[in-house]
């Protein structure tokens, strides 16, 4: 089996892919060391794979000038966590705006090894579902596509059944993540694979809300006599940029579960604690405004990043939340990981 074949299988057999925070110092410059650290941390906590330059390592990265060098480093920094691991990670590089920015950021990814671009439409409000599966099909010809549907509530577009079922016509596209945070759009997605007769395309929740229903749940349905199923394989998440290692543990769990070897009620406990936790990480009661922050908090009480810095200085966390945390880290211990600290990952 060669190198490709190889992430294609880890691909659709189902892996945790953290999207990952961008490190900064205390006077929002690039920290290169956590940064490389950050991504060791992925790597052995067994991650099967590593999104950059999406919306957890923030957008403005491409603002000032980030967004290459960022895929520069991970090129070499990647490379070397490979020689360490079984299989290869899965990577994943985040691919924005219209042409030509989306085709020229396809191409820098390719360039520097990544896998697979995760296209997001937003950019295109206001044009036809033609025109955003032609958009697709350009950036498929330098980058195989990972589809995204992101939720409208925070700048995504609203892309019914038929955009999907004409989406899933194209070759390249390997793989889909919904973060519709709707259970009728994601039914429209998972309706479409089926109707495709798709199976070599891979399914991954980005729905924090609903991460573990949407990872044991198995979809049927009867086309021309026949039962079709398909389910979500793994998650592409920022939600698994923190306490990644219990995010494998999870992923682990639920395919054991479609195994037969466990039981549902073993899930109750992670069904509520997730949920909650995200809620108080992505700031849910004040409509995310602190979501990237909250994962940084996570991360700096690990020891993995410095402080909570974004680009924009008004992106901070929300008052309250971290308070928040604190309470869900008491509630839930078994989502924490207080064995990762910052000497297991010195530079």
């Amino acid at each position: 089996m060669n190198a490709f074949e190889t992430i294609t299988d880890t691909l659709r057999q189902g892996c945790v892919i953290p999207a990952s925070p961008l490190a900064l110092d205390s006077e929002r410059r690039w920290d290169v060391a956590r940064q490389r650290r950050l991504w060791r941390y992925y790597s052995q906590s067994q991650a099967g794979g590593i999104a950059i330059g999406v919306h957890t390592t923030q957008f403005a990265i491409r603002d000032v000038g980030l967004y290459r060098p960022l895929l520069e480093l991970a090129r070499d920094e990647l490379d070397r966590l490979d020689q360490s691991r079984t299989h290869p990670l899965v990577r994943v590089a985040g691919i924005c705006g219209r042409a030509p920015q989306a085709i020229e950021e396809a191409d820098w990814a390719a360039r520097n090894g990544f896998h697979y671009g995760l296209v997001s439409l937003s950019a295109w409000q206001g044009a036809t579902l033609e025109e955003c599966v032609e958009h697709c099909r350009r950036v498929g010809e330098v980058l195989p596509v990972f589809g995204f549907y992101l939720q409208p509530a925070v700048g995504g577009i609203e892309l019914p059944y038929r955009f999907w079922r004409a989406l899933l016509e194209l070759e390249p596209v390997a793989a889909i993540k919904v973060a519709a945070f709707d259970r009728y759009r994601t039914l429209d997605v998972v309706r479409a694979v089926i109707d495709s007769g798709r199976t070599d395309v891979a399914l991954y929740t980005g729905n924090d809300d609903n991460i573990v229903p949407d990872l044991l749940q198995v979809y049927e349905f009867v086309r021309n006599g026949e039962i079709r199923r398909c389910r979500f394989v793994g998650g592409l998440l920022g939600q698994w940029a923190c306490w990644t290692g219990r995010a494998v543990e999870l992923l682990r769990r639920c395919h054991a579960f479609h195994r037969g070897e466990c039981d549902f009620g073993e899930f109750q406990k992670w069904i509520v604690g997730l949920t909650d936790a995200n809620a108080a990480i992505f700031d849910v009661a004040n409509h995310f405004a602190g979501c990237i922050p909250g994962i940084h908090e996570v991360l700096r009480r690990q020891g993995l990043l410095e402080g909570t810095w974004c680009l924009d200085p008004a992106e901070q966390l929300s008052p309250g939340q971290a308070e928040e945390i604190d309470r869900v880290c008491r509630e839930y211990p078994f989502l924490c990981e207080d064995r990762w600290v910052d000497e297991e990952f010195g530079a």
